[in-house]
């Protein structure tokens, strides 16, 4: 469909931002008169095209904004291999009632488990419904904190930590934190205590934590106590996802070479 008046509108749709509708335009016209539909029923078609495409744009920009390294959905994860991770648990981590409780997820065991595969696929259902989301690893946030500390912007990067509603903290434990560092979590967590949501990984237990955050069992204590009093804990055993992968490889690649 092509007349001056049609090609304005489309002209007009878009500058509207309603690209979307723009782009579906004639096929609703056409389907329209097919059915013989009322005028209502065909704005009605139209506006949830408009929707829906707001929709996805407002969640691939959440899920933008979250800086994930990568993106893994609860899909995904094979609950078969690593069965001491609770479906049921994980299902009503789903739900986001967490999230809304300002109460904290925290994922720990060794390397390879499927740790930030939850705290992804939990925190892109996040996004998906509409929360402010952060994914950081302990060691790029302690960077950050250091940077903000050098050019006198500390308060106001906590406070945007403060604002998101969830917040990721990926990989604690890999690399110890100097004293500064350990100071640094701790006003992270003491300004998010009961205000909003913390999914931390570690493959360390919490009793030594004190080791790895700047020697000091005071202020571990003290990030432990707030993380731990509204939070849920998944100790997860097992093998690494990675090392499997890699060991079926080798017998792939064995079984072709016979």
């Amino acid at each position: 469909m092509s007349t001056p008046e049609y090609d304005l509108l489309i002209r007009q749709l878009k500058h509207l931002r309603l690209g979307r509708v723009s782009e579906v335009l004639d096929a609703h016209t056409q389907r329209a008169v097919a059915a013989n539909m009322s005028y209502l029923d065909f704005l009605r078609g139209l506006i949830q095209e408009a929707a829906q495409a707001q929709d996805t744009r407002l969640i691939n920009s959440r899920i933008k904004a979250a800086h994930f390294p990568y993106l893994k959905t609860l899909d995904q994860f094979d609950f078969n291999f690593q069965p001491t991770v609770s479906r049921q648990k994980v299902a009503d981590l789903a739900t986001l009632r967490f999230v809304e409780n300002h109460e904290n997820v925290i994922l720990l065991g060794p390397p390879g488990v499927g740790k930030t595969h939850l705290a992804i696929a939990l925190a892109l259902k996040a996004c998906e419904a509409g929360y402010k989301v952060l994914f950081t690893t302990l060691a790029d946030l302690v960077a950050q904190l250091h940077a903000a500390l050098a050019d006198h912007s500390l308060a106001m990067r906590l406070k945007a930590l403060r604002q998101v509603a969830l917040l990721v903290i990926d990989e604690v434990g890999y690399v110890p934190l100097d004293k500064t560092g350990a100071d640094h979590l701790f006003q992270v967590v003491a300004r998010r205590y009961e205000t909003g949501s913390i999914i931390l990984t570690s493959n360390k237990a919490f009793t030594e934590w004190g080791n790895i955050l700047g020697g000091d069992s005071v202020v571990a204590s003290a990030i432990l106590d707030r993380l731990l009093h509204h939070s849920m804990v998944f100790n997860i055993k097992g093998e690494s996802y990675r090392l499997r992968e890699k060991r079926d490889a080798l017998v792939r690649e064995e079984v072709t070479s016979r």
